[in-house]
């Protein structure tokens, strides 16, 4: 008997017929003689409304309050799917994340986990039960409440799973795994049945939003083998995500991702002189804003100029960030660009091959695609090109790289029609 830790996100358990229909998830891994624990979200569209409603109190709510109300949530579905499963005639317990003991860093909205205690669970499990636990949520040392950002709880699942050493973790979802692309983009897709850990992780960094890119991270890190499931084809294994050990590259590029919730931030004429660029991003990193691409530009008056993108649910606090930065150290005009998108290539065949860039920048040029950015790492290339181009870009990488019907492209925002 081995431990499965399954997760369900919101539009698994958005109705009383849905929720049933994960308790009969569950069972069946119950009944195939494993050990169950079950991470959930919120139902359906309840943290947005849950956000709504907190907006409509405030235009600036506090964080910890925040955290508070949106950790709500949770609790709603992990109770109703426990009496799901009990109706079933399965003994079930539901518990949050201070319950279980899921501890996290002292930072609200953003939380990263930092332990997790498993005393509780596995009385729990070698009493007999299935547990249901809340994703999302953690609490700190001193017993504040902490929420882990959005599709925090596929992050909650990998952890859980890392700390009980459990031989699988399971993200149920409304899609059967990760496809070939989005299918409004290119035609007869096809689903992927293994991935690397490496390959996903540079994809959900850089646009995909099959999961949460921390979740990846953890699994990596801890040996977690994640299947990406359908909630509704139980039969259907979805797609394996393993080391990259483990796997047979064929293809120097796996996939083409498009991210079209960043926004390109320009802080102009800043003293060229050791130091500015630390206090500009040791700023935004103390405010826990995340920046991407960056390139620094020098100018012949002894200044420069520094773009950077950040994610758009980011820009308003790094805009107020910025401003105190700007006074602090002399400089220029803050300016936004909002219509941009970062496309990439992502593949752990890219390593010691030569000639990719090169064949992605050619492949753009010819489709009239103008760069505006560029940042790599081992097994990735991003550019980023104006929004409009974002579906002509995905098409003629996926041409390029022989992808239309064979690897993985991923999207993450709406894409403009074109």
């Amino acid at each position: 008997m081995g431990i499965i830790v399954q997760k369900f996100g919101g539009t698994s358990v958005a109705d009383p017929q849905k929720i049933h229909n994960v308790a009969n998830a569950v069972i069946r891994e119950k009944n195939n003689g494993n050990d169950v624990v079950v991470v959930v979200s919120a139902m359906g569209h309840t943290t947005d409304y849950l956000i709504k409603l907190a907006k409509d109190v405030t235009l600036n709510p506090d964080s910890r309050e925040m955290d508070m109300l949106l950790s709500t949530g949770e609790q709603v579905s992990i109770a109703l799917l426990a009496m799901a499963i009990q109706a079933h005639g399965y003994k079930a317990i539901s518990m949050n994340g201070q319950q279980v003991g899921i501890i996290t860093e002292n930072v609200h909205s953003k939380a990263r986990i930092v332990d997790i205690k498993t005393e509780k669970l596995n009385k729990h499990l070698k009493d007999g039960n299935i547990i249901v636990v809340a994703g999302f949520q953690g609490v700190t040392t001193d017993g504040e409440i902490t929420t882990l950002g959005r599709g925090g709880s596929d992050t909650s699942a990998v952890a859980i799973a890392a700390a009980l050493k459990a031989d699988r973790c399971d993200i149920y979802t409304d899609v059967e795994g990760v496809y070939a692309t989005d299918p409004r983009i290119v035609p007869n897709v096809k689903k992927v049945d293994t991935i690397s850990y490496e390959e996903m992780l540079e994809l959900a960094r850089v646009g995909a939003n099959v999961l949460h890119p921390r979740s990846v991270e953890t699994a990596k890190q801890f040996s977690v083998p994640l299947r990406v499931r359908s909630s509704f084809k139980l039969d259907n294994l979805g797609t394996l995500i393993i080391g990259v050990e483990n796997m047979e590259i064929y293809k120097p590029v796996a996939g083409v991702a498009a991210d079209t919730s960043q926004v390109r931030i320009l802080l102009s004429n800043l003293p060229d002189i050791p130091g500015t660029a630390a206090k500009v991003f040791g700023a935004l990193a103390k405010n826990n804003i995340s920046v991407d691409m960056i390139i620094q530009s020098l100018a012949n008056n002894g200044t420069n100029s520094i773009a950077f993108t950040v994610d758009e649910d980011d820009l308003a606090g790094a805009i107020d960030i910025l401003e105190l930065v700007r006074n602090e150290v002399n400089a220029g005009e803050i300016l936004i660009d909002k219509d941009i998108a970062k496309v990439s290539i992502v593949g752990a065949g890219m390593v010691d091959r030569p000639g990719i860039a090169a064949d992605m920048f050619r492949s753009l040029a010819d489709h009239g695609i103008n760069i505006k950015m560029i940042s790599t790492s081992e097994i990735k290339i991003s550019c980023l090109v104006e929004k409009d181009n974002a579906k002509p870009a995905i098409k003629a990488l996926c041409e390029e790289f022989d992808l239309e019907t064979a690897e993985i492209a991923v999207v993450k925002g709406d894409l403009p029609n074109v």
